[in-house]
């Protein structure tokens, strides 16, 4: 069955497209799952594009597609395991694996394989497959994922095997109890060898896939979100260097889009640093955290990944 919605415009000071209220006013579906959704339109009993202007008093019609369920399947995929016990594990993930199923990626996900090993462990559970909501076209089943890392973002990532624990892990990110310490070949340095940036991640209005970080102005109304990172160049050569960083916050991008702001953007990231090739060499090295039923933070590191060594060793012979 289609879904439908039929109202009229309110609240909008000015004339505004349509697609922008329907994603921000109504909050029905995003600028992309508009058309993903084929969604259609009629204003004032007239069939319109969403780039058509709408205004206050405007009667409006929308229909759209559901989304199609998704199911995620165990599938049994390789994963370097740093530390695992009943409740939780603790994995050096893999440059290029997806943590989450999504548009495009329904299996060899982080998640796949972690439902493939709680399946088979002694005392797992026996689902054999999981069902999820999908709500905005996103799955609305976390199968014990505490936190994301980006696909291309290698290095420790912890994940829950019980709902207690899942809870427990999740509330320590919440609280921002953790220490998460990243480390990233930069093209550049920064002027500082070390220090802490403070900014707010704002969506690029040219292109919803990106975020811009813009100043904390607290005299002005605020935009985005706060995102703050502690940075300092553990070593530099003449065009690039090796950072070590600590995000204070969890926000998409966060690392990429800050060094991007210092003006020394992540060697091989495909999005914020389009004229460099290869691949993205940032890498989380560390993860302090409580794991369930312990009292003091425990510390999990992840060996440095080929490509930095290679890099490195590169960059030496350059000197």
């Amino acid at each position: 069955m289609n879904n439908t919605y039929s109202g009229t415009v309110e609240g909008v000071n000015d004339c505004v497209r349509l697609d922008r209220y329907v994603a921000e006013n109504l909050k029905l579906l995003s600028r992309s799952q508009i058309k993903s959704r084929g969604m259609e339109a009629t204003l004032n009993g007239k069939s319109v594009k969403f780039s058509r202007l709408v205004k206050s008093g405007d009667v409006i019609t929308l229909l759209w597609q559901p989304a199609a369920p998704l199911y995620l399947a165990p599938e049994n995929i390789p994963l370097d395991i740093l530390y695992e016990d009943d409740r939780c594990v603790v994995v050096n993930k893999a440059q290029g694996m997806v943590v989450h199923p999504g548009a495009g990626n329904h299996s060899g996900t982080f998640a796949n394989a972690l439902l493939w090993r709680n399946l088979n462990r002694p005392n797992g559970t026996q689902n054999s497959h999981v069902e999820g909501e999908c709500q905005n076209d996103k799955l609305n089943y976390r199968n014990g994922i505490v936190h994301r890392l980006d696909k291309d973002t290698s290095g420790v990532i912890i994940a829950a095997y019980d709902n207690d624990s899942l809870a427990f892990l999740s509330g320590q990110f919440k609280e921002k109890t953790v220490r998460k310490r990243y480390l990233a070949l930069a093209e550049g340095t920064p002027h500082s060898r070390e220090g802490s940036l403070r900014t707010r991640l704002i969506r690029d209005p040219q292109d919803r896939q990106r975020f811009t970080a813009v100043q904390d102005n607290t005299g002005a109304k605020p935009q985005g979100k706060i995102a703050v990172t502690r940075f300092r160049v553990l070593k530099s050569w003449p065009d690039y260097s090796l950072l070590l960083l600590e995000p204070k916050t969890g926000r998409t991008h966060q690392l990429r889009v800050h060094l991007k702001y210092l003006g020394t953007p992540i060697v091989g990231d495909p999005i914020y640093n389009q004229k460099q090739g290869g691949t993205l060499m940032l890498h989380a090295m560390s993860l302090a955290i409580v794991i369930p039923g312990e009292a003091g933070q425990r510390v999990f590191k992840a060996p440095l990944p080929e490509r930095f060594k290679k890099c490195i060793l590169e960059l030496n012979r350059r000197k």
